[in-house]
């Protein structure tokens, strides 16, 4: 783990269920300890209220990712909550400030380079995606056993003496039904960007970080804390980044470059920019 602080304009963080059984929260714990920025976006589904409703589970690195959160609001850093559909009920609280954590539904930010992005969780975009409620239960059932499977694979990684690795996110990147979710979602995303008139948008929910242009439109996707410990980070310059945080720190994609995110080479983190 590095010692150093990393410093950045703007970092993006979403669906670190707080609350669930299966949020890494160690990793984003100590990201949060790594990294400084001016404006911190949490984008939505940051406590699971859902599964808090099933089962309590609240651990000390549930807590500590909290303190950490309003510790940087408190020495200065702009903190944007935009609820999700697993907190909704925050979204009663949209234009009014929990101590100095604002709560908004949606955000535009605009990057030192002058690009206007749309910032939402991204749960509005559902529609698009024509599941009738059987095949919501189905999707709801493998995803649970998706994370059970992942649960059981890393704890014997563990004990191997091997670091982290999503064996959920996988095996849905190779399953077609799930790749073609993605790639609607990812659509419908940059389409409600442009309908407005913006250079491009930023979200969650689906748990897959991705960044790309489509037609045009910037689209980032800044992942989860379940299944990916993934963040969007913006430089001083504008420049964006997906970062994965696990055992070992790396940049998944430089959005300027032409890499395409499936096919690209994971960079040691120190040795990036």
């Amino acid at each position: 783990m590095p010692s150093s602080t990393l410093r950045f304009r703007a970092v993006w963080l979403s669906d670190i269920h707080l609350g669930f059984k299966d949020c890494r929260a160690d990793y984003l714990l100590d990201f949060l300890n790594t990294v400084e920025c001016e404006t911190l976006y949490l984008v939505g589904d940051i406590i699971d209220l859902w599964a808090l409703k099933r089962r309590f589970f609240w651990p000390a690195s549930h807590y500590d990712v909290l303190r950490a959160i309003l510790e940087k609001s408190r020495l200065g850093t702009r903190v944007i909550y935009i609820p999700g559909n697993h907190d909704e009920p925050m979204r009663d609280y949209v234009q009014e400030s929990l101590g100095a954590v604002e709560i908004h539904h949606e955000f535009i930010h605009t990057t030192a380079d002058n690009r206007k992005l749309l910032v939402f969780h991204g749960d509005i975009l559902d529609a698009h995606m024509r599941l009738n409620r059987f095949e919501n239960l189905l999707g709801d059932i493998a995803y649970d056993f998706l994370l059970f499977l992942n649960r059981w694979a890393n704890y014997f990684r563990e004990q191997a003496g091997f670091g982290y690795w999503s064996l959920a996110s996988y095996i849905k990147k190779r399953v077609k039904n799930a790749r073609q979710v993605v790639e609607i979602y990812e659509q419908a995303a940059a389409d409600e960007a442009a309908r407005r008139g913006l250079d491009g948008v930023i979200c969650g929910h689906i748990h897959q970080p991705g960044m790309r242009m489509i037609n045009g439109i910037v689209y980032c996707n800044d992942g989860d804390w379940i299944e990916n410990c993934s963040a969007l980070t913006e430089t001083e310059e504008g420049e964006l980044q997906l970062l994965h945080w696990t055992d070992r720190q790396t940049v998944l994609r430089d959005f300027d470059s032409q890499i395409d995110l499936h096919k690209a080479e994971v960079i040691p983190l120190k040795q990036a920019g």
